[in-house]
């Protein structure tokens, strides 16, 4: 349990990426007519609260000094702790029955983690095989028809529902290579640090990538709070039904875990 909640305690929001598809746009529209129940409102919003403050006092600091680094390295360390979250996307892509992309994405890793000197770089990509949506346990759920459940608010990690949160401990149950490599197992060549630092890393260069973004959003809304859970459960659903027209932020990635 301390293990996961120092994950909780590096990790700010849930990166993720879109990918069009017209039949999960049409998908989509018969999917968001159901209300997601604010069940546990009281308490999201003290959680909230928390995470603001966290992120105040860590991450937003911590993000505006990594935007005056130079752009090579923040490109290398986005390159890089996007690499390993292919690690889970895999395993999602092979149970949603995207064994096509499960493929490619496999190769992309390999190609990435040797010649891409462990992802730092994207020669991938040079080659065609382009970066595909991301994926985690709970979105794979709601390709399952899984409901959504009630939205909650986790510490640090953010918005989520009843359904991702459950999809979530899946990473701690053998389904996310690189914690397993990591921290699960005692390996010769990999520390729990290692697992950490990529997580902390993560979440510090999501929220430089949608700096002005988040804390515009932040002056702007009336109830920020209820703007967040807004966007998040739009983004969750397109993910699921991998729809276009992703939420807009400043990166092409939007909520995630950071997994």
């Amino acid at each position: 349990m301390s293990r996961i909640f120092k994950v909780l305690i590096l990790s700010l929001f849930i990166a993720t990426s879109s990918m069009a598809g017209s039949d999960g746009q049409n998908e989509l529209s018969k999917k968001t007519n159901g209300e997601v129940k604010d069940c546990f409102e009281t308490v999201n919003r003290g959680i909230f609260a928390f995470n603001q403050a966290i992120d105040g006092l860590i991450f937003e600091p911590l993000a505006k000094g990594y935007l005056y680094l130079p752009s090579p390295i923040r490109t290398g360390t986005s390159n890089f702790v996007g690499n390993l979250s292919t690690l889970l996307t895999i395993p999602n892509n092979v149970l949603q029955g995207d064994f096509h992309i499960a493929g490619k994405n496999t190769l992309r890793f390999v190609v990435n983690s040797t010649v891409g000197v462990v992802g730092i770089f994207d020669p991938a990509s040079a080659i065609g095989l382009n970066s595909y949506e991301k994926e985690d346990f709970g979105q794979t759920l709601g390709s399952w028809g899984v409901g959504e459940g009630c939205y909650v608010v986790l510490p640090v990690l953010g918005p989520s529902t009843a359904r991702d949160a459950f999809g979530s401990l899946g990473n701690y149950m053998g389904g996310d290579a690189w914690y397993n490599v990591t921290v699960r197992n005692d390996t010769q060549y990999f520390s729990n640090f290692d697992y950490y630092a990529s997580k902390g890393a993560g979440g510090v260069d999501f929220r430089a990538k949608n700096f002005d973004d988040i804390n515009n959003l932040e002056e702007n809304s009336i109830d920020f709070y209820a703007s967040v859970k807004s966007l998040y459960l739009q983004d969750r659903r397109k993910r699921i039904a991998n729809a276009s027209g992703a939420t807009q932020t400043q990166d092409d990635s939007d909520w995630e875990e950071i997994e």
